[in-house]
């Protein structure tokens, strides 16, 4: 099998070029991986393409977690909530490391949108709906309880809080992680590879694609029986080359985070609360951070760079502001940031906030399947249904009939520990393992957090590759954890690294800055970057050091 890493970038187009595909997936976010693994795993032969980098748009770019919508319930979604409630559990079970229940307070003010009768009743209805387990449901919250257990929230009008558990998750992880599972059941991927047109037979179906490499610049051709179009803010692009881009169409918004030092955003408490505009942010710690979003915007600028406006920034400060008006917060106290987009399908007449996140499968009349819409959440059922809709057409078409879907008890890569309980036991062996290593246990349990059962490789390198690292002029730890996203999680550029495989931009601008040079200057050497891509390279991360910053102000 070929491995997943781009010192085999040659070895890994020549298997996806050598014979007929079944499935050829456009579009690495966690939509196009989870359609990758519930494909490669029904023994469809697989391949994906994405033209950036694996989870580079949306699926990096999201609040990070994995919830339920409750907010949809005002808006009678009544089935995804039932949907993608469910699906929490299921995403959480198959990758207990890098998914973890968060309790979530939704705090209740005089003449805001819940009160305590409604936020009851919804709470209640989201627990019978989402088939939420006993230790999960929701608690109802007095004043007094409430403010100790976020004593930053606004007091004033303050009627009480419902209590509910949502699930926190790295989305770049995640959808790493279920690419990896993928690749483990056969199929290939490659990141930097661009479509560049589609392949039609005689009678004008849709039978393959030109793809360029975005790093050599070579042009290859990948045939297969099926084309999904799983490009997320960029589906209506494929859509128009492929010429059925008609009828419905995406509706694209950005969402904002901005993130916050604990010694300056001392949160204690996940909170989900109503501006005073009616919109729902939420404010969460992490790692010794706090980060706050989102807004809903139209956009209609860069897809690939959609970038924070100082609009953007101020409704954020001026949320907190009145959410935690104890707080003295101003822009110099951003730490960093993030801007992501919501590829919606467009609903006439409506605002952002109310558009549908249901998800939705167009067919054009070349045979180009094109899925847009949904939501983290509910990614395994989409692909669920998208190669449902394959195998039916392959068994009408070649006679071919595969199983049904499995992936509902497929672990995602790292997951290998029996769920949510055996995680725990697994957890304990390896803080136990990193103890006797010698590595410090805050660091380990970000480790075994990171990678889940993968992080027993992240040691090994650890032990073996000390030398290599100090004369790399590395940490060991984040040596090993950078030689192991070079030969097992497909990096080839900086920013992918800093990124996606660790979210260390957005958490912990010191260690980038840290280490920025010398990862930079190894991974040159490694991957043979020409002086021309080390110094592209290093001028991609300071602008995404810039705008994560705001530095251009």
């Amino acid at each position: 099998m070929v491995r997943f890493s781009n010192l085999y970038r040659n070895d890994i187009y020549e298997s996806l070029t050598n014979e007929k595909l079944d499935v050829l997936v456009i579009g690495g976010g966690i939509t196009g991986s989870g359609i990758a693994l519930d494909a490669a795993s029904r023994g469809l032969k697989t391949g994906l393409v994405e033209m950036q980098d694996f989870a580079f748009g949306t699926s990096s770019r999201s609040t990070k977690l994995v919830h339920g919508g409750l907010r949809y319930l005002q808006q009678m979604e009544v089935q995804m909530v039932a949907e993608v409630g469910k699906e929490r559990a299921v995403v959480y079970e198959n990758g207990p490391h890098v998914t973890k229940p968060e309790w979530m307070m939704l705090p209740f003010y005089k003449k805001g949108n819940f009160g305590p009768l409604s936020a009851n009743v919804g709470l209640r209805f989201y627990d019978f709906l989402a088939q939420v387990k006993k230790t999960e449901r929701r608690m109802m919250l007095s004043k007094k309880e409430a403010l100790k257990k976020e004593p930053l929230l606004k007091s004033e009008h303050l009627k009480g809080a419902g209590y509910y558990v949502e699930y926190k998750t790295d989305d770049a992880r995640l959808t790493i992680e279920v690419l990896k599972k993928a690749i483990e059941f056969g199929a290939q991927a490659l990141n930097y590879c661009k479509v560049t047109e589609f392949i039609y037979n005689e009678q004008n179906k849709v039978v393959g694609a030109t793809v360029e490499d975005q790093i050599g610049g070579q042009q290859h051709q990948l045939f297969a029986e099926k084309i999904i179009n799983a490009a997320g803010p960029w589906v209506d692009e494929l859509r128009e080359m492929d010429g059925s881009k008609q009828g419905k169409t995406l509706y694209l918004t950005k969402g904002v985070h901005l993130v916050f030092d604990q010694s300056t955003f001392p949160l204690k408490q996940a909170i989900y609360f109503d501006n005073e505009d009616g919109r729902m942010i939420f404010a969460i710690p992490r790692d010794g951070k706090t980060y706050v979003g989102t807004t809903d915007t139209p956009y209609d600028g860069d897809i690939a760079h959609p970038t924070i406006t100082n609009d953007d920034r101020d409704y954020i400060l001026q949320a907190i502001h009145y959410m935690f008006p104890t707080l003295s917060i101003t822009k110099d106290d951003v730490e960093s940031s993030w801007a992501g987009l919501r590829p919606l399908i467009g609903d006439e007449g409506k605002d952002p906030d109310e558009i549908s996140r249901k998800d939705e499968i167009f067919v054009s009349d070349s045979g180009l399947l094109s899925i847009a819409g949904g939501k983290l959440t509910g990614y395994r059922k989409m692909a669920e249904s998208v190669i449902d809709l394959v195998t039916k057409q392959l068994k009408n078409e070649v006679g071919i009939l595969y199983s049904k879907s499995e992936t509902k008890q497929i672990p995602i890569s790292g997951g290998e520990v029996g769920g949510s309980k055996g995680f725990s036991r697994f957890k304990q062996q390896q803080m136990n393992h990193a103890k006797a290593l010698g590595i410090h246990l805050s660091q380990a349990e970000i480790l075994i957090s990171r990678y889940g059962a993968n992080v027993e490789k992240v040691f090994e390198k650890y032990e073996s590759l000390t030398n290599e690292a100090l004369q790399a002029g590395i940490d060991p730890i984040v040596f090993a954890e950078l030689r192991y996203a070079i030969d097992e999680e497909c990096v080839y550029k900086p920013v992918d690294f800093f990124i996606r495989r660790t979210s260390a931009l957005f958490f912990d601008i010191a260690w980038v800055e840290k280490y920025r040079k010398p990862v930079s200057n190894y991974m040159g050497e490694v991957l043979h970057w020409t002086q021309e891509e080390m110094g592209y390279y290093a001028r991609e991360l300071q602008q995404m050091l810039d705008v994560a910053t705001i530095r251009e102000d």
